[in-house]
């Protein structure tokens, strides 16, 4: 009988392809959970291309995203800062115009070393920096949020302020100094 595992035809119990393999630590970690949901997928596309020797040359260029259905440049901006402050992604190279698209690395492996990083980019690489920018408090603040409307809970004055109006029914079609026809 075969040894199934050698086998390059038996099953393996999943579908063929690649996978992304995401630890425990990072979608456990105080940091994940704060997360907008944009962020989250924005990681995972991120992750997607991970591949034993590319940790630091990931890609979340518009270009390249448009074509996982990104339609948004701006939820893909504001999932990318999000993801680079929370310290899940470290950008090796900066991207510029015309068509240089910045380089990403994932936190939770160790940076792959290729030429061409920005310099002091491998310096200051920090394996792991979601687990340190976990904040338990949200980006608005702890205070308690009011329940009452802006300008307060009284109820307002029957009349408007300067106090009540007062019509003008003037009987005459004719200004009160003459005949409106009688103007030069």
């Amino acid at each position: 009988m075969a040894n199934r595992r050698n086998s390059g035809k038996a099953s393996s119990g999943r579908d063929p392809g690649g996978f992304v393999a995401l630890p425990w630590s990072v979608l456990d970690s105080r940091a994940y959970a704060a997360l907008s949901h944009p962020a989250r997928s924005l990681l995972l596309e991120i992750a997607r291309q991970y591949v034993r020797d590319n940790n630091g040359r990931l890609l979340a260029s518009r270009a390249y995203l448009a074509t996982r259905g990104w339609t948004s440049a701006d939820v893909i901006d504001r999932a990318k800062r999000e993801l680079l402050d929370a310290g899940f992604i470290f950008e090796t190279v900066k991207g510029h115009r015309p068509n240089k698209a910045s380089w990403y690395a994932v936190t939770w492996y160790t940076l792959d070393r290729h030429a061409g990083y920005d310099h002091g980019a491998v310096e200051s690489f920090r394996r792991g920096a979601y687990r340190e920018n976990a904040s338990l408090s949200p980006s608005r603040g702890t205070e308690r949020a009011s329940i009452g409307p802006s300008h307060g809970t009284e109820r307002p004055p029957p009349v408007p302020s300067h106090g009540p109006m007062r019509a003008n029914f003037d009987p005459s079609p004719v200004p009160s100094d003459g005949h409106h026809l009688g103007k030069v």
